[in-house]
């Protein structure tokens, strides 16, 4: 009973909250706005951090008309599967900053216009009604959500955004992916008996940039649906997205398996986890360190959460730590399998050749 009234939660949500007549559709966005859209509009922009993401899950890329300054950058490491699936981002005119920070002026002159605007954490840069005066461009709110405690706002964003866009199945047949795929990993690990289960520690988390060692994220989401016993689940009660854990505390802990997010290096040359474990004494007694229980996943957070690359390390991470469990993945098959489902294209290749081939497999801090 409980299973089928999270499916009809969301589902009576979008139906009180969207109305059509004629060609348009009247909805109620994140910030309780009423908003009237053209029905299946031909011409959007995404504006804020991972709005893109979603609309490329949805398949409606080739809708957009414009982006801005994260996309248009040729960032030196390609760490957002969505963009390296789409090219032609790159070539589009730019209307504003990253993080939401639109520029109302370079909207109102893009050719074509856009027909409605998609806005996740509307409240980032200049506001929606604000933006709709200037531009004349309705403008939709929405919130990112997660795949742990936030998974609902995502559901509800994707099936808002589905509807607005005429892409209702796609919106469920995304839903239903990222649930089975959460329900695999949870099957296969979900009787392991506490004593049995290592214990782990992800390092070098990037949080609005790449990060050292330290960095961590108490509740990590590969490591929840795994129920690993990280050792930092109880800083900040696991409610923060990013935290730095001291020297100290890990020697304390000792994890037996370490993970390290590649974005690290991202952190520059003296910053990063590799550099750090390669040159700091206290690091190198770490058990981990030592027996070489040191492992590379994909980069996390990449203008915010990268979906198919952190379940991709969920499998990953399940993988080393109860290899028996899951013998018959192979994590660099199972990457490509869900990059080709969320945005068209398997492109661990690309990611991991940027990482020189460090995702998924063990790192040598000598690099022997």
């Amino acid at each position: 009973m409980f299973l089928k009234m999270r499916w009809f939660l969301p589902f009576l949500f979008l139906f009180f909250t969207v109305s059509s007549f004629g060609g348009e559709l009247t909805v109620t966005d994140s910030l309780g706005r009423s908003v009237t859209v053209p029905a299946e509009p031909q011409r959007i922009i995404a504006s804020g951090s991972g709005t893109l993401r979603l609309v490329t899950y949805l398949q409606a890329q080739d809708r957009i008309v414009a982006v801005d300054s994260a996309e248009s950058r040729v960032s030196f490491i390609p760490a957002r599967p969505y963009s390296i699936a789409n090219p032609r981002f790159r070539d589009l005119p730019v209307f504003g900053e990253f993080r939401g920070l639109d520029n109302p002026e370079l909207i109102a002159g893009l050719f074509p216009s856009p027909q409605v605007i998609f806005k996740v954490s509307p409240l980032s840069g200049p506001h929606p009604d604000q933006l709709t005066s200037k531009t004349g461009i309705p403008v939709v709110g929405f919130e990112y959500g997660d795949l742990t405690g936030k998974r609902e706002d995502l559901y509800a964003t994707l099936r808002m955004m589905g509807k607005i866009l005429g892409k209702n199945r796609r919106a469920e047949e995304v839903i239903t992916f990222f649930e089975q795929h959460l329900g695999e990993i949870a099957r296969r690990t979900s009787d392991i008996p506490r004593e049995n289960r290592p214990s782990c520690y992800i390092g070098g988390v990037s949080f609005r940039g790449g990060h050292g060692f330290t960095s961590t994220e108490p509740g990590y989401p590969p490591f929840a649906w795994t129920g690993a016993k990280n050792i930092a689940a109880g800083l900040a009660a696991g409610k923060s997205a990013n935290v730095t854990i001291s020297k100290e505390k890990l020697l304390e802990w000792d994890p037996e398996i370490i993970f390290i997010d590649m974005n690290t290096i991202t952190a520059g040359e003296q910053a990063d986890a590799l550099h750090q474990l390669k040159t700091d004494p206290a690091l190198k007694v770490l058990s981990a360190v030592r027996k070489g229980n040191l492992y590379g996943v994909l980069p996390y957070n990449s203008y915010t959460i990268n979906y198919g690359s952190v379940l991709a390390n969920g499998y990953f991470v399940g993988k080393t730590l109860y290899p028996e469990r899951f013998s018959d993945i192979d994590p660099v098959k199972k990457a490509d399998e869900i990059y080709e489902f969320l945005v068209g294209k398997p492109v661990f290749a690309i990611i991991s050749d940027a990482f020189s081939g460090m995702v998924f497999s063990k790192i040598d801090p000598e690099g022997k």
